[in-house]
């Protein structure tokens, strides 16, 4: 029997696809009329999800994906393509709000409102289930009245057959931006069991978070660079925020709760942190591009 060591099982192993994503957004008396979305991933068959929102909400939509062969061996990693898709599209989405002058929940709300209206073309999500954790969220979180010294970014993403939202809550700390609460809304058909979903749900806030902020894998020549936890961060436990759930009461089929809670959460974490910092996360590791973070 052979065990592997650390060294062996991270520089022999297969790895979470790197990809990139290109936004553009066209905005016409005051409201977003189209949306272009680029992907391109690593030996991956699609970065986008074509019929995922915004789909269905603008008049003018187009999402492409480009495949990048790479040697490196890659494969699923938790909650797959969407994991790095909902943290750039979230972030996106708030900068459109912003243009716009209008709160960044409204702008979302307004969209599945033209969705459930006046549709456009094919769509995967249900609205009434994306409006219903919005709202939740907003409402638990006691969203746009943080108290002063308190930053608030939205995320809100379906996939993996739930629908969840989060607020984000940062404050600085020693000139250093941290995350101090994520409030959770998740709607996963009914909850079987209670304590299990809730471990489930806050472990894919804290995975999302601790990734989107620190998780920065490297080759050189075709070696990976990063062999143990002295070169590879990981988000610690003391710098994990405090995780507050709240499920959509439901008695549909249940989903799934594996996956969902992480994509929206590097998203609203990005966005929180423009809010604390004034500047816009552009690369994950968040570490590379935010001030004071390390």
């Amino acid at each position: 029997m052979h065990v592997y060591t650390r060294e062996d099982d991270m520089t022999a192993g297969i790895y979470r696809p790197a990809c990139q994503y290109k936004f553009r957004a066209a905005i016409k008396n005051g409201k977003l009329t189209a949306y272009h979305l680029t992907g391109a991933g690593m030996s991956m068959d699609n970065t986008v999800r074509e019929n995922f929102f915004p789909a269905g909400a603008i008049e003018n939509c187009l999402m492409e994906s480009h495949n990048i062969p790479s040697k490196v061996t890659i494969g699923p990693w938790r909650a797959p393509v969407t994991n790095f898709l909902a943290a750039a599209e979230q972030s996106f989405l708030d900068e459109v709000a912003e243009a716009l002058r209008q709160d960044a929940v409204q702008f979302r709300l307004d969209l599945y409102e033209r969705a459930k209206t006046n549709p456009v073309g094919k769509f995967d999500y249900d609205v009434e289930k994306s409006v219903g954790v919005i709202k939740l969220a907003a409402e638990k979180a006691n969203w746009g009245k943080a108290p002063a010294g308190t930053y608030q970014g939205f995320s809100a993403y379906f996939s993996h057959n739930s629908y969840v939202a989060e607020v984000a809550e940062v404050q600085i700390d020693a000139r250093k931006p941290v995350v101090k609460r994520v409030v959770c809304a998740v709607d996963c058909g009914i909850v079987i069991n209670p304590v299990a979903a809730i471990n489930q749900a806050e472990g894919g806030v804290i995975d999302g978070i601790g990734h989107a902020m620190y998780g920065d894998f490297s080759f050189e020549n075709g070696k990976p660079q990063q062999d143990n936890f002295d070169k590879f961060r990981l988000i610690r436990m003391g710098e994990q925020p405090a995780v507050e759930v709240h499920f959509v009461k439901s008695n549909n089929d249940p989903t799934g709760l594996g996956e969902p809670t992480l994509p929206p959460a590097g998203g609203a974490v990005a966005n929180a942190f423009y809010k604390a910092t004034g500047q816009r996360v552009y690369v994950q590791p968040f570490v590379k591009g935010v001030k004071g973070l390390g």
